[in-house]
């Protein structure tokens, strides 16, 4: 039987996308308290079911699909620029596919403005009026207000009309950054997005004994299982080496380890990879924020994402992407001998116009990654680095990074990193890394 929270979640799915809710609402309609109503629609919220926006309330909008993240609904672009709803609020769930800056004449604006557009304009009533009929929505930057009848279009035709007390070149920039990280969002691999779900995931309770441990291991040829209650409460994890020893009838709540590493679903692979790596772990539990089972992920499964993510090209630059696209290697005699060269651009510095702390630690990185790469295939997870800047480097420079293999080993590789401009030592770096095996 569904918990109330998932009642609630349920009942929030089943409502016509643009209506809007309230706590109390929610509560009377369920007969739950106003605290589980509240943590309920927060819930919805994060999984994408209602927006909540500032002086309006809480709406129920589309959810969007993954691949098409970087499209954002008007009620997010209503917390993005700080905006106020003066119509259409009916609208605020549709999706727009682009915005359109109302920078020049009325004729000319409008050869530009269709369907499921954002028109970016100043206090230009008639602009308003055209863009609602052309279906787009409108944007109406400095603060300025529209007349009434326009308000009343935007009710009819359930397009958004929203005030922003920024000047036009502020919003479009927001907007665009919004879109920005959007798609590098886009590119991480979440933990949801590889888990083995809760239908296919194969778990003991804790009333259970250990004969049921070998039934699983029998038919799945795995070896170690999330435990939990009668709530799905995850309260332990079971392996092999509990079981060994103990009588068939032993209970698994006396053999299991209490207290394990779980995660949620939105951590991202590589958070994952680590805690794996670092704790030698084969298998986590994934939960909900009531610590239950949601399903669970391998090794396995981390190894296969993270090399997915190695070949796909990333969609929007990060800032390590744009460090890391500027090394460019030059081998030497030997394999040891490699020489990476890196030019110091404006982004990479920081307000005295020198290169700051983060970039020098991801030119090390990287080039200590490449390097180890020689030796091993597999991927690294830094488990210690210590960095000293000795000079400061300004724009404009040209860095020349020497790493030196020190030590590796199955499952570690100790590099010793210089880097140098013009011939004079400027930072140096010592990391300890752990190496994961591509299997």
């Amino acid at each position: 039987m569904a918990t109330k929270h998932e009642q609630i979640i349920q009942y929030i799915d089943q409502l016509p996308v643009g209506e809007k809710i309230s706590v109390r609402q929610i509560a009377k309609a369920l007969n739950v308290s106003e605290g589980t109503a509240y943590r309920a629609i927060k819930d919805a919220e994060n999984q994408g079911y209602v927006s909540t926006i500032e002086r309006v309330g809480t709406i129920r909008i589309e959810r969007k699909k993954k691949e098409n993240i970087e499209k954002l609904t008007f009620a997010e672009v209503v917390n993005i620029v700080d905006g106020q709803v003066l119509g259409g609020r009916a609208g605020l769930h549709k999706t727009l596919n682009k915005f359109v800056i109302g920078a020049m004449k009325l004729d000319a604006m409008m050869r530009y403005t269709g369907a499921g557009n954002l028109l970016i304009v100043g206090n230009r009533t008639k602009a308003h009026e055209y863009a609602l009929n052309a279906g787009a929505a409108v944007l109406i930057t400095g603060g300025f207000d529209t007349e009434e009848h326009v308000k009343k279009l935007a009710d009819e035709l359930q397009l958004p009309i929203i005030s922003s007390s920024y000047d036009t070149f502020t919003v479009a920039t927001m907007i665009n950054r919004a879109i920005y990280d959007q798609l590098i969002k886009k590119e991480i691999v979440l933990v949801e997005d590889i888990l083995t779900p809760l239908e296919q995931t194969v778990y003991l309770k804790t009333e259970d004994i250990a004969s049921k441990w070998y039934k699983c291991n029998k038919e799945t040829i795995h070896s170690r299982f999330p435990v939990v209650d009668k709530n799905m409460k995850v309260q332990g994890v079971v392996t092999s080496k509990d079981i060994v020893g103990y009588d068939k009838d032993t209970p698994i709540e006396k053999l299991m380890t209490k207290q394990p590493m779980t995660v949620g679903g939105k951590t991202s692979v590589a958070s994952s990879a680590h805690m794996m790596v670092w704790e030698g772990i084969e298998m986590l539990p994934v939960v909900d924020d009531h610590n239950r089972l949601q399903g669970i992920i391998s090794r396995q499964d981390v190894l296969k994402a993270l090399q997915m993510i190695q070949r796909q090209p990333q969609v929007g630059e990060t800032i390590d992407d744009i460090v890391t696209n500027q090394l460019v290697l030059t081998r030497g005699k030997t394999k040891g001998d490699d020489v990476f060269r890196c030019e110091v651009t404006p982004q990479m510095t920081n307000h005295l116009g020198t290169i700051s702390y983060g970039v020098l630690t991801t030119i090390v990185t990287e080039a200590a990654n490449r390097m180890l790469r020689g030796y091993k295939k597999g991927d690294l997870v830094v488990e210690n680095i210590t960095i000293y800047f000795i000079k400061p480097v300004q724009i404009d420079s040209i860095l020349e990074i020497y790493p030196k293999l020190l030590e590796v080993g199955r499952k570690f590789g100790k590099v010793d990193v210089e880097v140098f401009n013009e011939g004079v030592l400027v930072g140096k770096a010592m990391m300890m890394c752990q190496l994961i095996d591509r299997q």
